[in-house]
């Protein structure tokens, strides 16, 4: 008789998609500004798209979002759920708590997000890599290249701190979706700023894999023109 095949865990994405980015300015939120001809999230999904291993694109929107039906195009792999919250975290919680209703804790998610739309498709293949046989999982990230300096209540630098082993963290971030949803329900949401500081706060060491400096975070307004350059760079390159 021959062996049966074991099932290896599946691979999805999830995007929090419920926020404003009030920083970014504009009358719209800023995962919807039109970015090298498209909505910035729509970019940002097409790069996920790339990856063959990723089985289903999760972007959570608000409620009340008017926009996501409208601008992003639906298709067999991407998927919209309304359950956004008022927090980063908060939408990535409940949109985990969907997920678990059609699949496996453990199954690995990749969480992205919408503004980092300029993501080599690369170095999402690289972090698949690195964490499919890892126990914890873990996120791209760079080095950070800048002098740091700490600064006093008045403004006035106290030190330079010493960044040899500091490192910028970025997205997709890959863990267990069991273990990711675990760790977001025992911690305070509103101090969780990524998906690996709750890892990190329920005692797990995630694994950093070498990012990109394009794959920045559209933050600012200045922002959207680097973007656009690293977009339209790309596709002029493929």
């Amino acid at each position: 008789m021959g062996r049966c095949a074991v099932k290896r865990p599946a691979i999805v994405a999830l995007i929090p998609a419920a926020g404003v980015g009030a920083r970014a300015g504009g009358k719209i939120p800023k995962q919807y500004q039109q970015i090298a001809g498209a909505p910035m999230i729509v970019h940002t999904i097409l790069a996920l798209k790339k990856i063959a291993r990723i089985v289903e694109i999760i972007v959570v929107v608000s409620p009340e979002d008017a926009y996501a039906d409208q601008l992003i195009t639906a298709d067999a792999g991407i998927t919209i759920i309304r359950v956004g919250g008022a927090t980063r975290a908060e939408t990535v919680r409940n949109g985990l708590s969907n997920l678990r209703r059609r699949y496996e804790a453990r199954d690995w998610v990749l969480v992205h997000d919408a503004a980092r739309c300029c993501v080599p498709p690369t170095r999402v293949d690289a972090l698949i890599d690195a964490c499919t046989d890892h126990e914890v999982g873990g996120l791209l990230a760079i080095p950070v290249a800048d002098t740091l300096k700490r600064a006093a209540g008045d403004g006035c630098v106290t030190e330079t701190v010493d960044r040899r082993a500091l490192w910028q963290a970025q997205t997709p971030q890959m863990f267990r979706l069991g273990m990711l949803q675990d760790a977001l329900a025992t911690v305070k949401l509103a101090e969780v700023t990524d998906e690996a500081s709750a890892i990190e706060q329920a005692g797990f060491a995630p694994k950093i894999v070498l990012g990109a400096s394009r794959n920045l975070k559209v933050t600012f307004p200045d922002d959207f023109a680097i973007a656009e350059a690293l977009l339209q760079q790309a596709h002029g390159a493929s």
